[in-house]
């Protein structure tokens, strides 16, 4: 489909790249300290959660999150790969203004206010947990993507360098089965240097120097999950109030099932089994996570987020790629739907009513606003640009429609999306399309040449962010 070439001649005023965003005007809350949780799977799609009407998969832990909180029809990562998305969700701003352009590229800069340190000047205690891929974690050891390496000394950006108190984390991907031995290369994305059945070459960090040694054993989800707990059930005696951030790496390559997990799918492929048992194996974990926090009578005082850092892994639905768009086009790395619509859910007993669907589209740069109005902080005062909205509002059916549009760019391709519309590009946005994302969510009629005026309103507001991107990227937001 041919795209249409906009020059733009007008500058749209962006409020959300010219001015901090405003004071809060909703007090989500009567307590000014909930529990904040964020929970994160890695490549996870669109299509794959059973309440999203997965033909195979069961997510019964996942289902019931979603039955008694609101799921997010149209949620979006901020990039079609891990790290920057990862970056959008610990600092609420577009990574690529402060540099986090792909995984491995990149990292969380010390000027930069993260989540964690957000809270702790809240009195907060704070942990992160799992897949950390926003710099690395030694510059002692060869390790993992980049870590112990001298041209990657300057990428050396830890969790516990950036307000969290209690980290067990990896740099980058691990196998979710053994995660600390080497799979056959059937799992896929194998490094082939490194042989079967010996030590994989990324090990779990829980502080300057300090590698885990015990208790690595199985599903990657539950090695994980075993100290998140411990870290909430002491913030719960401690009577502190706590920001767990627990990012699964799961079902990122290697992708590998323990038998129990893979027993419900025995009437598929074996590739399948492992693709849908390391999912289940997943929400296993999510059911732990509520009963416990059910067990410690926290429920009610705690948010609970739940999303995926893109789209589907792989060109198309094969080997251990096995995850789904539900006909999204698209899957990582892509700035189509497939690629950046992924399952997006937040729980808060008796503050959201169980069966919200919210219609409005969110992303994950949105959290961290979110965040703030639920706390009472004022982002105003740190004088910088934030990408994300406060989504409590939409939440809670206050705000029928998005203020600011969601704005993307990625190795080449850009897109804005508003609350009707969509604009795609793949040339470094030289040219865009314009789609009606809500009646068209394939993407295939261009409507560029029939809306002219929308096409050029959109492309004014995205060449309007892009400069205020740019401008953060150059460092004059610190």
């Amino acid at each position: 489909m041919k795209l249409v070439k906009i020059w733009v001649v007008g500058i749209l005023f962006l409020v959300g790249c010219s001015e901090g965003p405003k004071k809060k005007e909703i007090s989500p809350t009567e307590n000014p300290t909930p529990n904040i949780i964020l929970l994160m799977a890695d490549d996870q799609g669109w299509g794959d959660m059973a309440y999203n009407g997965h033909p195979h998969l069961k997510t019964p832990n996942l289902d019931a999150m979603a039955a008694n909180g609101a799921v997010f029809e149209r949620f979006y990562s901020a990039s079609a790969v891990c790290s920057p998305t990862r970056g959008s969700v610990m600092t609420g701003r577009h990574p690529l203004r402060y540099g986090i352009c792909h995984a491995n590229c990149g990292h969380i800069k010390a000027e930069e206010i993260t989540l964690g340190e957000m809270v702790k000047d809240m009195g907060y205690t704070t942990g992160h947990f799992g897949k950390w891929h926003l710099g690395t974690l030694t510059r002692d050891i060869v390790e993992a993507n980049r870590g112990g390496r001298e041209k990657f000394d300057g990428d050396y950006a830890p969790p516990w360098d950036h307000g969290f108190d209690v980290s067990f984390v990896t740099e980058s991907k691990v196998p979710t089965w053994d995660p600390m031995i080497t799979p056959s290369q059937s799992s896929g994305d194998v490094n082939g240097a490194l042989k079967e059945g010996e030590p994989f070459n990324t090990s779990y960090w829980t502080g300057p120097g300090q590698i885990a040694k015990e208790n690595l054993e199985g599903d990657d989800s539950r090695v994980i999950m075993d100290r998140a707990i411990p870290f909430i059930e002491n913030a719960v005696k401690s009577n502190k109030p706590f920001l767990s951030i627990i990012w699964f790496h799961t079902p990122h390559l290697p992708v590998l099932a323990g038998d129990e997990d893979r027993a419900s799918y025995a009437h598929l492929s074996e590739d399948q089994q492992h693709y849908y048992g390391v999912l289940t194996a997943l929400d296993k974990q999510v059911g732990r996570l509520r009963d416990k926090l059910k067990e410690l009578g926290i429920e009610e005082n705690t948010v609970l987020f739940y999303t995926s850092d893109n789209g589907p892994e792989g060109k198309s639905v094969s080997g251990r790629t096995q995850g789904l768009t539900k006909g999204l086009k698209g899957r990582k790395r892509s700035l189509n739907e497939g690629g950046i619509r992924v399952p997006g859910i937040m729980e808060w007993p008796g503050m959201i009513k169980p069966g919200t669907t919210v219609e409005v589209p969110c992303f994950t740069s949105d959290y961290y606003p979110t965040i703030a109005n639920i706390l009472g902080v004022d982002l105003s005062k740190n004088k910088r640009p934030y990408d994300g909205v406060d989504m409590w509002p939409i939440v809670k059916g206050e705000l029928k429609r998005r203020t600011e549009p969601l704005a993307f760019h990625f190795q080449g391709q850009a897109a804005l999306i508003d609350n009707e519309y969509k604009i795609y590009s793949d040339d470094n946005g030289e040219h865009f399309a314009l789609y009606n994302i809500e009646s068209d969510v394939g993407e295939n009629k261009n409507l560029a040449n029939e809306q002219p005026t929308k096409l050029n309103e959109m492309v004014a507001y995205w060449n309007q962010w892009k400069d205020s991107q740019e401008m953060s990227a150059s460092g004059r937001d610190y």
